[in-house]
């Protein structure tokens, strides 16, 4: 075609990630026929779900919770539900999303017009703005008030409460994707602005994502070899103190363990371009973003125990309620991610990582200001070394913040496969802690 003057596009990226190369990640995948499943369902098989299936039992649930979320029977029209996402991926200058979407969006039947901005969009998925951009960068500050504005009789336009935990999930599982998107320096898709060109290929210009930078070059590859392994001896020491350890603390010095972690500086900023116009357009108030749970030096809000209100208590029997069956699918996927493990950590087979798991995960919902009275935050300090936090902070509080150079500064030794699986610790941590403050405010709406 090129011949008779017709412009064919080139893919830009190598793989599905910037980060891992393409040739290790299908080393990592075990299970082809989750990709053959996904491929006959929706006629593709998309970055995200390439990377994923290193993962084969987390895919599965996550593809099932997706579809039910977007596709089935519900109290939102389909397109609605598309450009929901699209309005939570804006948040996070996720393109990525914002793109996969917006094609979903249209297919669905929506109108062009409401991508060109939210104020084209109908007033109704307007006044979700306000829960979005808390749900996605300080979901501790709502409260019943917003849930009132939304669904009380005078509300106008009004939400019924099962629309709205529609909304609201969608919104949440859009916010913790774009962070697994982030996390993972997901290339564009070869359809996606950005993943393609009409240039011709030169010696001198070796194609890298926009996404994200090319991971920097150790000028001493077996020195790197050399920390990373010893990095892995001494995490796998602690790891066996933690689970030996027999020393019981006292409430009040968990509570300041806790208070520790909380308010420790991570630091995080780093500066990007500017996102395109295609995300900018569907973003509101674009300066309200992440701040820490507890600024020092400034009254912080109440923590929330967890023994007060819990998914398994109290937020899982109210989604089920009102949206039958999707308490239990992400109740399903909250398990494996939290259960799976593979029994192994870098070079070494038959290790226990159940204490480095939870370590992660409550270190997620410790930055969010949910504190469990049994745990020991100190172990958190142990197991979590300074440029995993770094990681783990930037993806689930800043994610568009992530670089190669975070991703490669942490785990040096291990495969990409764990550190899939600690990104998918963080997004689910994050969906999770999000939706119990938003789940709270809906039950003192209620009673």
């Amino acid at each position: 075609m090129s011949e008779q003057g017709v412009e064919v596009p080139r893919v830009l990226a190598s793989g599905p990630s910037a980060f891992i190369p393409a040739k290790e990640m299908l080393k990592e995948v075990p299970d082809q026929d989750i990709l053959i499943e996904s491929f006959l369902s929706v006629g593709r098989v998309d970055h995200i779900t390439l990377v994923m299936a290193m993962h084969p039992a987390y895919l599965s649930c996550f593809l099932r919770t997706q579809h039910a979320l977007l596709e089935m029977d519900g109290p939102l029209p389909r397109h609605w539900r598309h450009y929901i996402v699209v309005m939570a991926a804006a948040r996070h200058h996720c393109s990525y999303l914002v793109q996969q979407h917006s094609a979903g969006f249209l297919d669905a039947g929506g109108e062009e017009s409401w991508l060109s901005g939210l104020k084209h969009a109908p007033t109704k998925l307007h006044s979700l703005q306000t829960l979005n951009k808390l749900l996605a960068h300080r979901p501790w500050l709502i409260t019943q008030q917003h849930i009132q504005e939304l669904v009380c009789p005078g509300a106008e336009p009004r939400w019924s409460l099962a629309e709205l935990i529609h909304a609201v999930i969608l919104m949440a599982h859009a916010h913790s994707l774009c962070s697994f998107g982030w996390g993972c320096g997901l290339n564009p898709e070869p359809d996606h602005i950005g993943g393609y060109t009409f240039q011709l290929p030169s010696p001198s210009h070796l194609p890298r994502s926009p996404h994200s930078p090319l991971s920097p070059a150790h000028e001493d590859g077996r020195q790197e070899l050399g920390d990373g392994a010893m990095e892995v001896e001494v995490l796998m020491q602690r790891m066996v103190e933690l689970q030996q350890q027999e020393e019981e603390c006292t409430q009040e010095e968990m509570v300041t363990r806790f208070e520790r972690e909380r308010s420790e500086s991570i630091p995080t900023t780093v500066v990007r371009e500017a996102p395109p116009d295609l995300v900018l357009r569907l973003v509101e108030d674009p300066e309200f973003r992440y701040e820490d749970f507890a600024p020092r030096g400034e009254q912080s809000p109440p923590t929330m125990r967890a023994q007060d209100y819990s998914w398994e208590d109290h937020g899982f029997s109210l989604v089920n309620r009102l949206l039958p069956d999707m308490g239990q699918l992400l109740d399903e996927k909250f398990q494996v991610v939290s259960n799976m493990t593979y029994h192994r950590m870098a070079m070494h087979e038959g290790v226990d990582t159940h204490t480095l798991r939870k370590a992660l995960w409550n270190y997620i919902h410790c930055l969010y200001g949910i504190r469990y009275d049994d745990y020991d935050y100190g172990s958190v300090n142990v197991l979590l070394e300074r440029s995993l936090k770094v990681f783990v902070k930037t993806m689930a509080c800043h994610p568009e913040q992530t670089t190669a150079r975070v991703y490669h500064a942490f785990w040096r030794h291990f495969r990409h496969s764990e550190k899939v699986h600690a990104n998918l610790i963080v997004m689910e941590a994050r969906l999770q802690a999000a939706l119990l403050y938003t789940l709270r405010a809906i039950t003192h709406y209620m009673r």
